[in-house]
């Protein structure tokens, strides 16, 4: 046996688990995948950019709406199926079809001037870069 230490929040968050198991994933597959989605995305710093990789496939970049207002990145857009599958004999179905927004707070030291995005291979690419004002300077001490 083996001694774990007590953590009074390890039951509520299993059951938490169970609810959201039990209400949200099998719901959504019992209405064919259709509804409101999140496409999963990672954020990350690189050199002088911040960058969001979105994965939104079966997509055309036309069907993807990205925005930029007051310091928040709005992505949005509506993935739809290519035919109903009404006469099939459907075995599985669990890819996600419908609308989806998410939406971002930047931080003050994007150049919302000069963010560029490209969609290749079902993945959305977005480059924000830092404004010269949040790069790092040296400052050099007189004598």
């Amino acid at each position: 046996m083996h001694i774990m230490r007590w953590d009074p929040f390890r039951d509520v968050a299993t059951l938490q688990n169970r609810v959201n198991d039990l209400f949200g994933d099998s719901l959504s597959r019992a209405e064919g995948t259709y509804g409101t989605w999140l496409p999963p995305v990672e954020i990350f710093e690189k050199d002088e950019s911040l960058f969001l990789r979105a994965e939104i496939p079966g997509m055309n970049e036309k069907d993807i709406d990205l925005q930029v207002e007051n310091g928040v990145l709005t992505l949005r857009g509506e993935k739809k199926r290519e035919k109903e599958l009404e006469n099939e004999n459907v075995h599985r179905a669990e890819r996600y079809y419908g609308s989806f927004v998410r939406t971002f707070a930047l931080p003050t030291s994007v150049d919302t001037e000069k963010i560029r995005a490209a969609y290749r291979d079902g993945v959305l690419e977005v480059v924000l870069p830092k404004a010269e004002v949040a790069k790092a300077k040296r400052i050099t001490i007189q004598a």
